[in-house]
C-alpha cells in the first residue's frame, strides 16, 4: 500500500489545478487479495477524502496495458493525450522531492 503515501500530492494537485482543466484519475490495481473489495476501496477513498475518480482494475487489464511493474506509478498526460512524464514509486521516497518536480511539470503542461 505504498500508494497512500502519494495521496497528499494527488489531492493537492486536484484541488489546486482542477479549475485549469487538470484531472487526477486513480487506477487501483490490487496487489493483495483483500484489496479487491470494491466497498473497501470506496471506504478508503472516502476516509482519505479522495474526490477524483478511481477505476478499480481487479483483472489488471489497465496495469498490463500500461506495462506497469511498480506500485504506485504516476503519469502526467498532456492535453493531446500523450504521456509526457512518469515516475515509478512513491513521489517522495527517501526525500527525493519528485512531487515538487511533478508540480512544476503540471504547471508547464497547463501553460502549453
Amino acid at each position: 500500500m505504498n500508494c497512500h503515501r502519494n495521496y497528499p500530492w494527488y489531492k493537492g494537485w486536484q484541488q489546486t489545478f482542477q479549475e485549469q482543466g487538470f484531472t487526477v484519475l486513480g487506477i487501483h490495481t490490487p496487489e493483495l487479495t483483500e484489496e479487491r473489495d470494491l466497498e473497501a476501496v470506496r471506504r478508503r477513498a472516502a476516509e482519505q477524502e479522495l474526490t477524483f475518480p478511481i477505476l478499480v482494475d481487479n483483472q489488471k487489464q489497465n496495469w498490463d496495458a500500461w506495462g506497469n511493474s511498480w506500485w504506485p506509478t504516476t503519469y502526467l498526460i498532456d492535453k493531446q493525450g500523450y504521456v509526457r512524464y512518469w515516475w515509478y514509486g512513491e513521489l517522495n521516497y527517501q526525500q527525493q522531492g519528485v512531487q515538487k518536480i511533478f508540480r512544476r511539470r503540471i504547471e508547464e503542461l497547463l501553460n502549453e
